[in-house]
């Protein structure tokens, strides 16, 4: 699978989409053929490639439309993004992503991490080659910072128990939000956008990062795994405390903390139990008014920009974020 079939309606981008996946391709440089092609098949997956959706279409902001920069752009986004998946893998010692066994499986960590190390140094020879400032390069280089610094966080906060809504936020927001936002304001740089339509393109995708991760944690305990493309209730197995936990929390505790201590211990029963405090929490409903809630905010940063086709496309693609299923 090369793009994502819900680009589809979309084709226009979908070619864009495309062309993103091929620049990556081809600057991957692997002497080794059998490992080069096991880094292909990555780049290829099939994965929804939201963050240069996202960059591709806050290129039309601005005055300057450079097709071939703004391509450039969302695949060294991507490629950023991609290394943060592998080494997430290895991490939480998942054995599967988009359905498909990840790298750490099938190759061991040595590899996956070697192998995210180098889509790192992909990302930034793209940028490097295309960006138009250092000043910009500079700045995804702090972006990338806070992306690892907020995977650190996650990794800190493992089995902690997960009493504050705030410290999810803040986690996320670096986590996930803050690749988001990058992407919407790289786009927006790079066609000569005025600061101030630069920084709005920034808040509306650091409130789509938002929505989008609440949203992804709330179907690891509703999905079906082989939508989502994991096994369901995951993140608590592996210790990580997501909002509609935190939201039973605050009713449970008492309840919910003796099954958490058990930590890699949890049974099946224990997970069952988990899942039937939230349900009665109504732990996934308020997690997802407050998805709807940052969904909103990105819509009326969205309003704020200049008119053009551009606008209609993320008006839709935003919104289906809120409401997908996998």
């Amino acid at each position: 699978m090369r793009v994502h079939p819900m680009w589809d309606r979309y084709p226009e981008l979908k070619v864009d989409l495309e062309s993103v996946l091929n620049l990556i391709n081809s600057n991957i440089r692997i002497r080794d053929k059998k490992v080069h092609a096991i880094i292909t098949d990555m780049i290829f997956a099939g994965g929804k490639l939201l963050r240069p959706t996202y960059s591709l279409l806050c290129s039309h902001i601005g005055p300057e439309q450079d097709k071939e920069r703004a391509i450039a752009v969302a695949a060294a986004l991507e490629t950023l993004h991609m290394a943060t998946l592998v080494h997430d893998d290895v991490i939480d010692e998942s054995s599967t992503r988009h359905g498909r066994q990840t790298l750490q499986t099938t190759h061991g960590n040595q590899f996956a991490i070697y192998a995210g190390d180098y889509l790192f140094s992909v990302c930034f020879t793209i940028l490097s080659r295309h960006a138009t400032s250092l000043a910009h390069l500079e700045f995804n280089s702090r972006s990338m910072e806070k992306v690892l610094s907020g995977e650190l966080d996650q990794l800190n906060a493992r089995f902690l128990p997960p009493n504050s809504v705030k410290s999810y936020l803040s986690r996320i927001s670096g986590k996930t939000a803050q690749l988001f936002a990058v992407s919407c304001y790289s786009g927006a740089v790079e066609s000569k956008a005025t600061r101030r339509q630069a920084l709005t393109a920034w808040n509306m995708g650091h409130y789509i990062g938002m929505a989008f991760q609440i949203m992804d944690d709330i179907l690891d305990y509703q999905g079906k795994a082989h939508e989502v493309g994991k096994p369901i209730m995951s993140d608590v197995q592996q210790g990580i405390y997501t909002l509609p936990l935190i939201y039973a929390m605050q009713k449970k505790a008492d309840e919910l903390k003796p099954i958490l201590t058990k930590k890699e211990a949890m049974k099946d029963t224990d997970i069952q139990r988990i899942a039937a405090i939230i349900e009665q929490e109504k732990g996934i409903e308020k997690a997802k008014i407050l998805a709807e809630r940052y969904t909103n905010k990105a819509l009326k940063e969205l309003k704020k920009l200049p008119n053009g086709n551009y606008k209609n496309h993320l008006y839709t693609i935003t919104l289906d974020l809120l409401n997908r299923n996998k």
